[in-house]
């Protein structure tokens, strides 16, 4: 059956990313998902967990992250540190290895378990040839940990979703094994969707007014830092449990710090908001208005 996923009640999706979802669960590929930092690359594969039923591992990967801690770690340490202070055995080097999570991913398959979603978050953090020390594993679905001589092997292909923030290029042998989809920043029409689901009750107007200027801000080219969706709800939440009145934000940006975040934005906001201001004097219609 093609069509797997169909999104969640929480998590708002459009048929083209619904697609690349499928295409990749279809083809038993990795997903590759890019886009700006707030269009929900890492809600995803909890959305794909929640609506397939499977459980999710999690690998955050950071700048000194290496591929081996995936698979296993073998704590050398604690079995010098429990040969010296503790009466325990220590000849039993499996008590020592703790899977990774591309480990556990494989051996929670390996007595016939489902295939759980395994999310390996921002890989471009990482050294160059980290995306390529995991083709080997990706494609043959096991691995030994050489200590033990044990072999871990997946009867099922794990459900991987890597995302990348485009910070550095991916080796090309990488993305040749992955389905790619490119999450664009959502259009006003489907915003509403979104903070309909997390704001089911804003008034209209007020909605209207905040997308307004949302939308308005991240048009800016003095903003260097665009806000993302996920400022937009924090921002819609303080307006309201503060009581603001949708007239209030034709003239003024209140809590402009739950959407802007780099000083430089702060500072020249005031001068935007005049300029803006100003041209509006001049014309019958909402200079924001989307």
């Amino acid at each position: 059956m093609f069509e797997q996923f169909t999104g969640t009640d929480s998590y708002i999706t459009d048929s083209e990313l619904r697609d690349g979802v499928n295409v990749a669960l279809a083809l038993e590929k990795p997903l590759l998902v890019r886009g700006e930092p707030g269009t929900g690359k890492t809600l995803l594969a909890h959305a794909i967990a929640e609506d397939l039923d499977r459980d999710l591992l999690t690998w955050h990967v950071k700048s000194t992250t290496e591929a081996q801690e995936g698979l296993y770690v073998y704590d050398t340490v604690q079995r010098l540190y429990d040969s010296r202070f503790d009466d325990g055995d220590v000849s039993d080097i499996e008590q020592y290895i703790d899977l990774g999570p591309l480990g556990r991913a494989f051996a929670m398959t390996e007595d016939g378990g489902e295939a759980p979603v395994l999310l390996i978050d921002e890989i471009d953090k990482a050294d160059m040839e980290f995306p390529n020390d995991l083709l080997h594993e990706l494609d043959e679905m096991q691995f030994t940990i050489s200590e033990t001589q044990r072999t871990v092997e997946a009867r099922k292909r794990p459900i991987v979703v890597i995302t990348s923030n485009a910070e550095k290029e991916l080796p090309d042998a990488f993305l040749r094994r992955c389905v790619f989809h490119y999450i664009d920043f959502p259009d006003p029409d489907l915003m509403r969707d979104i903070v309909d689901v997390h704001h089911p009750d804003l008034e209209g107007t007020l909605l209207e007014q905040c997308l307004n200027r949302f939308y308005w801000l991240r048009n800016q080219s003095e903003v260097r830092k665009k806000p993302s969706t996920s400022e937009l709800i924090d921002w819609i939440a303080a307006l309201t449990q503060a009581g603001i009145e949708p007239e209030r934000l034709e003239h003024e940006l209140p809590f402009a710090g739950a959407l802007l975040k780099r000083e430089e934005d702060l500072e020249s906001l005031d001068s935007m908001v005049s300029k803006t201001s100003s041209s509006r004097s001049s014309q019958s219609s909402n200079p924001w208005s989307l």
